[in-house]
């Protein structure tokens, strides 16, 4: 099972833009050469950017909590408040051609027992239709099951082609579940900043 590892930071922008700098130059290659490292992304709007570290294993994201806890510590002293980090399984992964500019991030709250299926759903019914929309580039669903805590997040060639696709949160409410077992929490849109994340290589290779 893949993870990711994700982490939100909120300044003004001038400090923000130190953060991106210090984020590519330093924390980048470092974590990017750490043992099971699947890559980074990095996104931004005005006011908040967020890091994702992706992992092959379980173990690969523990073992990487050390080093990353250096990086959010100085990205913490910047900003003037705690940076926190949210470790969850990456359940879906579907790219179809480079990454593009514009991404969407879908929060969701759903009870622990419906996580499987939210996921299966949205493999099967969200997939098809999002990458049957013009300008799709990628989905990935996180998923914490303990919690129910869910994040899509779709990539777009452009803001255009984001603001034209379809909504991720009414397939899931209205294919998966009622209104009320399946909270929206926010769906913010970002700026891709950089992505190198890729699916861990089938066994054998």
């Amino acid at each position: 099972m893949m993870h990711v590892r994700f982490s939100r930071i909120t300044a003004d922008p001038p400090v923000l833009a130190g953060c991106l700098g210090y984020l590519q130059d330093e924390a980048r290659p470092v974590v990017e050469s750490q043992h099971g490292s699947l890559g980074l992304a990095l996104l931004e709007e005005p006011g908040v950017v967020i890091f994702e570290s992706f992992w092959a294993t379980h173990e690969a994201l523990w073992l990487s909590e050390e080093t990353e806890a250096v990086f959010r510590g100085e990205l913490a002293r910047r900003v003037g408040q705690p940076v926190q980090a949210e470790d969850y399984q990456v359940t879906v992964f579907e790219r179809e051609g480079p990454p593009g500019e514009a991404v969407r991030l879908t929060r969701m709250e759903v009870k622990p027992a419906g996580v499987a299926d939210v996921v299966h759903v949205y493999g099967d019914t969200a997939v098809p239709r999002l990458a049957d929309t013009p300008g799709f580039r990628e989905t990935l669903l996180f998923a914490d099951p303990a919690d129910g805590q869910l994040i899509s997040q779709t990539g777009w060639r452009d803001p255009a082609a984001r603001a034209a696709s379809p909504s991720v949160a009414e397939m899931i409410r209205s294919d998966v579940l009622a209104d009320d077992d399946c909270q929206i929490r926010a769906v913010e849109d970002y700026r891709l900043v950089f992505d190198s994340a890729r699916k861990p290589r089938p066994a054998g290779w």
